[in-house]
Formats: structure tokens, sequence, C-alpha cells
């Protein structure tokens, strides 16, 4: 598979259940080799420690030899709740910052619009 798309409570879940049935390894190989991975929702849902640990690692695993693209509705220095832990909440953004295109969209959320669209229809 070429892209895989989820979101960030999903992949954390994934990851954890590897690491509880001792596949974490292939597991994290398996989405390293993704030519993309789009994480999206991340911050939406609040990670333990343990699964925000898991998904920086991903994350850093896959810096280099793949593309990722992370959506999210907050700005970075309100992430700390998010990730469980502040030196995590800070480490993702330098992370990223390093290797990334950062685009912020300040606008009507499409998913809402589309609702209200078919709401009215």
């Amino acid at each position: 598979m070429a892209v895989r798309f989820t979101t960030a409570a999903a992949i954390v879940h994934e990851l954890m259940e590897a690491r509880d049935e001792r596949q974490l390894l292939r597991r994290q190989q398996q989405l390293v080799n993704q030519k993309l991975l789009i994480i999206d929702e991340l911050g939406f849902v609040p990670l333990s420690k343990t699964g925000a640990e898991l998904l920086f690692e991903l994350i850093s695993q896959r810096v280099e030899p793949g593309s990722i693209l992370i959506t999210s509705n907050l700005p970075f220095d309100e992430r700390t709740e998010s990730f469980g832990s502040e030196r995590l909440a800070e480490a993702l953004p330098n992370l990223l910052t390093d290797h990334v295109s950062i685009l912020e969209m300040n606008g009507d959320s499409y998913r809402l619009a589309q609702s209200k669209a078919r709401q009215k229809s």
C-alpha cells in the first residue's frame, strides 16, 4: 500500500496492540515503509503517555524515509494535554519543523459546511 490514512488515536491504538502482541517493530516498519502516511486529528483525542511516546517514535522514524502529513486543529503550544507530557509536546514540533512545511489554514470547517449543505437539501 502506498498511502495510509488514519487518525492519531487509531494509529496509537494499533501501535499499542502491536506492542502488547510483541509485533511492534514489525508494525512500525510497515508504517515507515508507506510512501505517504496521513495522520488526522492530532491533538483531538488526548493520548496516554505510552501512546504519545509510540506515536513520537513512529514520526521520528518517518521523517527521512517517507512523507508524512499531519492534521490538527490545535496550535503547537496547546498540545501538552494531548501528549500526556510537556516533554513530548515540546519535542514533536522541534522534530517536525526541521523537515516540514507548515500550512496554517484558518477558515470555516469543510465538514461543517458540507453538513449544513446536506441539512438544507
